[in-house]
């Protein structure tokens, strides 16, 4: 059996990290024909194609992207081994790279990063991006974790992904104080107008049928995807809305707003996604267990 040649992993890392032949050639000292026979060896050797040629540029296929993914992993740990080795010592500050679904609810994001933020020896930065951005910056190496409500195994490729279920919300009706008359469900709630979270959402859908089973038919004044908004929407409307109680958990504890009632067994589930590989950061281990 044929051993991995480091060498060319590394050139192949370098291309693809960079996302250019020539500008990695002029980094790595060599000619831009010796490099791309570099890779082609080690396409060879792994009997796979790992880039496409699109016009002028380099595009990873699927197996490129598996391949990026360890490679990240082994060179970055080489540079903390040669640390060590140099300075006898582990790094000081451990970075981590959090990406989060950008319809996401503030509050909970804030309530996940909490135990970093009184931790010197660490620094991390946020990226609110869309699902399929945040699944590349995964699969590229450029994230470490995704913080997202929807579970990756529905968005194909679960073999790369590997999920955890970090929390859920209860969902509730919330608007202003003394909009309701009464405390069962429809009654008190006839003419009352609505801001909803937008129809393909797993919210909407469970709230439609929960409105289905009562024969209510909600008047609804506005619909929006985003958490934020839908938070704003129901500040500054004097409408009804229906969401997890940790997006307007400030509201609530000032008085703006009320939960007039929980829904029924009507969770937003909080999922932290990681690409299966051997090595995570340390910090990002301490950080998973203690949600």
């Amino acid at each position: 059996m044929s051993r991995l040649n480091y060498h060319h992993l590394y050139y192949f890392w370098r291309v693809a990290t960079l996302g250019n032949l020539t500008e990695a050639a002029r980094q790595l000292h060599v000619s831009q024909s010796a490099l791309s026979a570099q890779i082609r060896t080690l396409e060879d050797n792994m009997n796979t194609r790992l880039f496409e040629r699109q016009g002028r540029r380099l595009i990873l296929t699927d197996q490129g992207q598996r391949v990026l993914t360890y490679a990240g992993d082994i060179f970055k740990r080489g540079e903390e081994l040669e640390a060590l080795v140099k300075r006898g010592i582990a790094p000081e500050v451990q970075q981590l790279r959090i990406g989060v679904l950008s319809t996401m609810s503030r509050n909970f994001i804030e309530g996940f990063i909490t135990p970093l933020i009184e931790r010197r020896d660490v620094r991390f930065s946020l990226h609110a991006q869309g699902m399929a951005n945040l699944l590349n910056g995964l699969r590229n190496h450029q994230l470490d974790v995704i913080l997202t409500n929807t579970n990756v195994v529905s968005e194909g490729q679960q073999d790369l992904w590997q999920s955890q279920l970090i929390a859920n919300q209860p969902v509730a009706v919330v608007g202003p104080d003394g909009i309701i008359d009464g405390d069962s469900f429809p009654e008190g709630y006839q003419e009352k107008r609505w801001v909803l979270p937008a129809p393909q959402t797993e919210i909407r859908a469970a709230f439609d049928a929960f409105c289905s089973r009562w024969q209510y038919e909600p008047d609804i004044l506005a619909e929006a995807d985003d958490m934020a908004m839908l938070r704003l929407l129901a500040r500054d409307t004097g409408a009804l809305t229906v969401l997890p109680t940790v997006v307007v958990k400030d509201e609530i504890k000032q008085g703006t707003l009320k939960v007039h009632m929980t829904l029924p067994n009507v969770f937003e589930n909080f999922y932290a996604v990681t690409v299966k590989r051997q090595f995570i950061p340390p910090v990002l281990t301490d950080l998973l267990e203690s949600q």
